[in-house]
Order: C-alpha cells, then sequence, then structure tokens
C-alpha cells in the first residue's frame, strides 16, 4: 500500500483505476482517459494533485537563499502573490526539480515541488539552507486540487469564498492570492485555463464534490499526463532530470543570467556549458507512420541519434507525438526505431496544443 492523498475514498468511491505513483496510490483514471482528456481541453476537469508538496520557506534571508537555490531569479517577483517556475540545480547543473514559487513577502516564499523528488528536494533545500537565516518548512494536512480548462475559472468561481472572490477573479497567469488557509494560484500543467488550489485536508471532499456538483469532470494522471505533453510541458524523470541541465531540456527561459553578479548553484557548469557549445537541443516530434512513440525509443537524424524522453497518443491530434533530445543540428525529416523498425516522424517546435487549437501542421 503506498501514501494516500485525503481524496483516496472519493477516488474508490468513483471507479478509479488507483496505480502507483512515486509512491503513492492514484487515479489513473475514471473510466475513459481519453474522454478526460477531451473534458479538459473542451470544458473543465479537476485534478487531485495533492500527492505534490508544499514546501513553505520563511525567515529574514528566505530572498537571499532562493537567489543562490534556483536558476531563476525571485528577484523578478516584485508583489507578493508572484509566481516563477524554475529549476533547483546540483553544482554540475542537472537538474535536482523542478518547481514553482511564490512570493508571498520578502521573507516568506511557497513552493511546489514534485511528488517523486519529495524527500531529496527537502533534504537539499535543507542543507543550503544552513548557511542562511532561514527555516525550510514541509506544509502538512492540506490537500491541492488542479482545475483546469476553457470552462474551469467560470464553473469553479462559485466555490471559492466570498472574501476571495475578487481577488481571485482578478488573478493574472503565475499570480496567486490566500485567505483563511485557502491558497489559489492560476498556474496549471495541462495547456488550458485554470487553477490550483492548496486547501485544508479536512475540506478537500466538500471542494471533489463541490467540482463534480458544477459539472466539472475528475480527471486521472493518465489525462494529466498526455495534456501536458501536447502542452510541450516537461515531465520530471524523463524529459530532464540529475544527469540533464536546463540548456538541453528546452528550459533554457527559465535561467536568469542577469544579473551577473547573482551566483546561484550550477552557475558556473552552465556557463561553461553555455561556451562550449551544447550537443542537443529539445524538440517535438510527430509521427508518420504507423504506430505509437514512447520514452526511451531511439532517434535516428542524418546528424546522429537522439532519443525520446516523452511520447505517446495525442487524442487532440490523433496521432502520435513525443518530446526528444536531438542533435543541435537536427530538423525536419527522422525515423523512430519502434520495436526494430524504423517509422518516419517530423521534428517540430512544441507545443502540440494550447488552449484548445492545435499548434503544429501533421
Amino acid at each position: 500500500m503506498g501514501l494516500r492523498t485525503p481524496l483516496y475514498q472519493s477516488h474508490i468511491d468513483a471507479g478509479a483505476k488507483v496505480v502507483d505513483f512515486g509512491g503513492w496510490d492514484m487515479p489513473l483514471h475514471y473510466g475513459s482517459q481519453i474522454e478526460e482528456h477531451h473534458a479538459v481541453r473542451q470544458h473543465a476537469g479537476v485534478f487531485d494533485v495533492s500527492h505534490m508538496t508544499v514546501v513553505d520557506v520563511r525567515g529574514a534571508d528566505a530572498k537571499a537563499y532562493l537567489q543562490y537555490l534556483l536558476a531563476n531569479d525571485v528577484a523578478k517577483l516584485e508583489q507578493p502573490g508572484k509566481g516563477l517556475y524554475s529549476c533547483m540545480l546540483n553544482a554540475d547543473a542537472g537538474v535536482i526539480d523542478d518547481l514553482i514559487v511564490y512570493r508571498r513577502s520578502d521573507q516568506d516564499y511557497r513552493i511546489v515541488v514534485n511528488a517523486s523528488t519529495r524527500e531529496g528536494d527537502i533534504a537539499w533545500m535543507s542543507q543550503v539552507a544552513a548557511a542562511f537565516a532561514v527555516a525550510v518548512l514541509p506544509a502538512t494536512d492540506y490537500a491541492m486540487l488542479a482545475v483546469q480548462g476553457p470552462k474551469a475559472i467560470a464553473l469553479s468561481m462559485k466555490l471559492i469564498p466570498a472574501a476571495l472572490q475578487a481577488a481571485v477573479g482578478a488573478l493574472e497567469p503565475f499570480q496567486s492570492v490566500e485567505i483563511d488557509g485557502i491558497f489559489v494560484a492560476r498556474t496549471g500543467y495541462t495547456g488550458e485555463d485554470g487553477w490550483e488550489l492548496v486547501i485544508p485536508a479536512d475540506h478537500a471532499d466538500s471542494w471533489w464534490n463541490e467540482c463534480l456538483a458544477a459539472g466539472i469532470e475528475p480527471c486521472g494522471l493518465g489525462a494529466r499526463d498526455t495534456l501536458r505533453m501536447e502542452a510541450g510541458l516537461n515531465l520530471y524523470g524523463q524529459d530532464m532530470d540529475i544527469g540533464i541541465s536546463p540548456l538541453e531540456s528546452g528550459l533554457a527561459w527559465t535561467v536568469a543570467w542577469e544579473p551577473a553578479a547573482r551566483n546561484f548553484i550550477g552557475r558556473e557548469a552552465l556557463e561553461e556549458q553555455r561556451e562550449s557549445g551544447l550537443r542537443h537541443r529539445f524538440v517535438g516530434l510527430v509521427l508518420r507512420g504507423r504506430g505509437v512513440m514512447r520514452h526511451g525509443q531511439r532517434v535516428v537524424t542524418v546528424h546522429g541519434d537522439g532519443i525520446i524522453t516523452s511520447g505517446g497518443f495525442s487524442p487532440s491530434m490523433e496521432s502520435s507525438i513525443a518530446l526528444a533530445r536531438v542533435p543541435v543540428a537536427a530538423e525536419g525529416d527522422c525515423d523512430i526505431d519502434i520495436r526494430g523498425k524504423l517509422v518516419a516522424a517530423r521534428i517540430v517546435k512544441a507545443p502540440f496544443v494550447r488552449n484548445g487549437k492545435i499548434k503544429v501542421v501533421t
């Protein structure tokens, strides 16, 4: 038996197929992964993401600590509530985790990290914090919901407490607001609009049931994966990990090089990599032949081989798509080694689908 979120019994009652995910018993789907995918692209869906880890960072050195810990710069968060996506690197510029950090004040930040890396993340954050006047505080007794889709905000607004509705309604992407233990951020992992909410654990069932009563479809990890892949969003452990830098994972945009005087963990290794030149770049793939691309398959190009980091069937495009690392010069046509047979594919620029619209020509 794995770890369970506060909504575990609600998933069982709804007929979810439960699978292990990073040590957690999580719903894969509630009957049809493809229908759940389409619900988010066309209407609204709700995901239980309580397996994610919330870590609060507080203290006089909170800002300075995070400027050293993260490759992106929290100095960009000029107003309380603003959020920022960043990688947390080791000294060799390998990605320990990717995360979102929100500013609550100059001495108080909230970070959301991945479930599969939580123990290592907290240990690393605590180790680095020893040199700063700061406390690393993993949050407990909470639940997290992601309400996503073109109608997600309209359908779920009435669930927001009245005292918070005006502020929540004014949120722009990567902004957050909170009151009385309810934290709402206009972020997501699907390529659609919506909110991610941190709420008290003992309120989880009522929020979940009210979402369903409002016409928001329950969705599992299967749809979450196809949605994020269509949106060109990285998955830790597949598209990047401790052995890969953000520069070869399509995440160079998350590295804040300026100001040059800011020293952050992994900066020296990143600069050396940038100066010596990258060998690989991160791309999208669309399969032209029959089959389905999967993680670990070989990408054959005239400039050498690459590898698929994430792959599968795109319900929106009705074809197989993938994210891959290929030689820097590779472009245009390529082949995918699917069980020993080379199948034609094309290198494209992700995302494949955003806000319900297909972005690449199949």
